[in-house]
């Protein structure tokens, strides 16, 4: 593994945001040559599969890089030092009004490894307790339940495109089967 692990000479911030940080890096290959690697350095999120009922709570959400409703999991940025199972809780509970007694960790996973540094946990919300929404400002969310079954046809037939919902999802859908035997 060491032997293709690239070294970074220096770094050069592009964009410096409220969620993403753009740097250039210059780097050298493992064969010695010098090249750039622009990288969206990322705070990191929370994504929450919360079954209430047999079903899972659902968002449609407009989401604006590609002027389409998404249909997606509750999930949000992690706040500076926030832990990530408290921002699960956290952002369940804003966005769908759901107090979950119970999370179980499912696991992280890097959505896109080339470019950026984000790192996305997954967990399951289950014994919840309705409370109530706190959206943000620019927040517009609709809220439903459906079936995992119907979930994973939708997954199938690229209705639902969002990674983090695929990757927890399915993630899910394996946990549960192995709980159901």
């Amino acid at each position: 593994m060491e032997k293709i692990r690239e070294v970074k000479l220096e770094s050069e911030t592009i964009f410096d945001g409220k969620i993403v940080k753009l740097t250039k890096d210059k780097v050298r290959c493992p064969n010695g040559r010098e090249t750039t690697r622009e990288v969206i350095k990322h705070c990191g999120a929370s994504c929450v599969v919360a079954v209430h009922n047999d079903k899972i709570i659902m968002e449609k959400q407009y989401r604006y890089p590609f002027d389409e409703v998404m249909i997606e999991i509750p999930a949000g940025k992690l706040d500076k030092g926030e832990d990530v199972l408290e921002c699960a809780r956290r952002e369940l509970e804003e966005e769908t009004g759901y107090y979950a007694n119970k999370l179980t960790y499912m696991g992280e996973f890097y959505p896109t490894v080339a470019y950026s540094n984000e790192v996305i946990h997954m967990f399951i919300a289950e014994d919840l307790v309705k409370t109530k929404t706190n959206w943000d400002i620019d927040e517009n969310i609709i809220i439903y339940e459906d079936s995992i079954e119907h979930l994973l046809k939708q997954i199938e037939e690229n209705e639902i495109k969002d990674g983090k919902t695929i990757a927890a999802l399915l993630k899910y859908n394996l946990i549960k089967n192995k709980r159901d035997k």
